[in-house]
């Protein structure tokens, strides 16, 4: 019958079943990476399982799962360390009127604000206030549309994670450094928090007097990665007195200098990473409602309902945005946007980004987003030359395109530098197609901006997977590669390097205008589309009306009349 392999690696690995290639990947160590395959097999036959591994460090791991006996085919079990019993809660209705019910049950998603929309500008990260400015200011210099900076972690000093102070020797003046981002370069600014607090931080000591603080990874002396490492735990943010000090803590030294967002890191919460599964859970019990075995999925819902309360007591009419790693069911009530994590910068990596915003989205959680070019790459894209520089170029390029037709459109990144001009000169392709679809996001920011609304009014979703929209069509019901961007535009990605050519599905009951040429195509086939280095297949749908605005430079600049 079918066995199930389930590798789990890092680094350079292949894995072939029975003579063929079913895994080809790269990870980074510190992260490593599952792949699923499968092969049915015949009992009293061999078979051939060949494991290739480039390490460099890291992790390696191969199971296998035989077939299920006959007696458990078809059969449903449940497992749970904590669980009484199971509630289920049925939602009926078409794919809208599920996320509606979800939405209904868990909270209503607020609005975002107009700038969120815009383009996002991150890498790991801007060392010092000059860096950070100087980044927003090549932007504007070049005529490059940008709403949003992000300062990554460690703009505190080594040994002072989570007294949210800056180093004063690359930060001598944060507020200042925000008001001129605000004034004088029109942008706004979004910082990096971490629910983490190394124990000789006066935040650390201010959590232990009361009792908030998981105390098992500062009890074991268990050090991080930074330095020669330092001790720290997390906070527990199931304790309200919790929630408020943290959000004290955050408003004193960052809102009020005028910090317009918020990114949530390590939200899973990643006390310590690659541990065991009991471990894991040890270092965050007890939580203050309970053990951590029943409480350990809902942590990123707490820090987010910590963060978006805070803001919203301490200025009401101001909108909050949070970015978090993780989230939980009802995550979206408190202006919880989600991204896809710490992804390798490798083509199927790009390719799996579609599904998994599809899937994201259908679960109710409508503000989602990826590391547009991957986040982590292989050595021999650092310092790429030639026939790598190359394929980084396209790859990014490429996952760029896919983006701007994101909830959220956000590029970030380790080194190489990920800012459009970093990645190639103005008269390459890669260029030159990065400003166009960065300049067409803006033009349609009237339309998203509409889609944004749609989303608290209506409980819509904004990246639609096509069922959602064509459920009578079974042509659309498995395809993973396309989507709705709102009810006007079809995207259809381009994931393989060199392709200029790609298969995609029009789907039936109306006509499909081609966006670049203007042609007409009949719903209900498939036809290959063009798919040159600038531009990917978007196609509009017959009868759409697409609001869109003048050029822009940033959301606010101009009025949308």
């Amino acid at each position: 019958g079918p066995h199930k392999f389930r590798l789990y690696a890092s680094y350079y690995h292949k894995l072939w079943l029975d003579g063929k290639l079913v895994a080809d990947g790269w990870r980074q160590n510190w992260l490593p990476w599952t792949r699923f395959a499968t092969l049915n097999m015949e009992a009293g036959r061999r078979y051939a399982v060949k494991l290739e591994w480039v390490p460099d460090g890291g992790f390696i791991g191969l199971e296998a799962l035989g077939p299920e006996p006959a007696e458990l085919k078809n059969a449903v079990s449940l497992q749970s360390d904590a669980g009484d019993q199971t509630d289920y809660y049925f939602i009926y209705g078409n794919p809208d009127e599920a996320v509606k019910g979800y939405r209904a049950l868990t909270g209503k998603a607020p609005m975002m604000p107009r700038w969120a929309m815009g383009l996002w500008q991150c890498r790991e990260r801007y060392r010092s206030a000059d860096e950070l400015t100087a980044t927003v200011k090549e932007f504007r210099d070049r005529r490059i549309p940008l709403d949003a900076i992000v300062q990554d972690w460690f703009y505190w000093r080594e040994d002072d994670w989570g007294s949210h102070e800056f180093d004063a020797s690359r930060f001598p003046d944060p507020e200042a450094m925000v008001r001129r981002l605000h004034d004088e370069l029109k942008a706004h600014v979004m910082i990096s928090v971490w629910p983490k607090f190394y124990t000789s931080t006066e935040h650390y000591r201010e959590f232990e007097e009361n009792g908030w603080l998981y105390r098992r990874n500062a009890e074991l002396g268990q050090k991080d990665w930074v330095g020669p490492g330092y001790v720290s735990t997390f906070f527990d943010p199931y304790s309200k007195g919790a929630r408020d000090l943290y959000w004290k803590q955050i408003d004193e030294h960052l809102f009020r200098k005028g910090f317009d967002a918020w990114w949530l890191d390590a939200t899973e919460p990643d006390v310590h990473s690659n541990l065991s599964p009991k471990e894991r859970l040890l270092r965050m019990h007890p939580t203050a409602l309970g053990s951590a075995a029943r409480f350990e999925n809902t942590f990123s819902l707490q820090e987010t309902r910590a963060v978006y309360e805070g803001q919203r007591r301490s200025d009401p009419d101001r909108r909050v945005f949070i970015l978090t790693r993780s989230a939980f069911a009802g995550q979206q009530r408190y202006a919880a946007s989600l991204w896809s994590g710490d992804v390798a910068a490798r083509w199927i990596d790009l390719k799996n980004q579609i599904p998994a915003g599809l899937n994201l989205c259908l679960s109710g959680i409508p503000f989602w987003t990826t590391d547009i070019g991957g986040f982590a790459v292989e050595p021999r894209f650092e310092r790429a030359k030639g026939d790598d520089l190359e394929e980084f170029r396209e790859l990014t390029a490429r996952w760029f395109q896919f983006g701007a037709f994101c909830p959220l459109f956000r590029v970030h990144g380790q080194f190489p530098y990920r800012e459009m001009y970093n990645v190639a000169p103005p008269d390459h392709p890669a260029f030159r197609s990065m400003l166009a679809y960065d300049e067409l996001r803006y033009r349609l920011m009237p339309y998203i901006y509409s889609l944004n609304s749609r989303v608290h009014f209506e409980d819509y979703t904004m990246m639609r997977a096509l069922v959602m929209d064509f459920g009578n069509d079974p042509a659309v019901l498995g395809v993973a590669d396309q989507f709705m961007f709102g009810t006007a535009l079809l995207v259809s990605p381009v994931t393989d390097r060199g392709a200029r050519k790609r298969s995609v599905v029009l789907p039936a009951g109306c006509g499909w205008f081609d966006m670049a040429t203007g042609a007409w195509h009949k719903g209900g086939r498939t036809v290959e589309a063009d798919a040159p280095y600038e531009r990917i297949p978007v196609f509009v749908r017959e009868g759409a009306i697409v609001p869109t605005g003048p050029a822009l430079q940033y959301a606010d600049e101009k009025p949308a009349d």
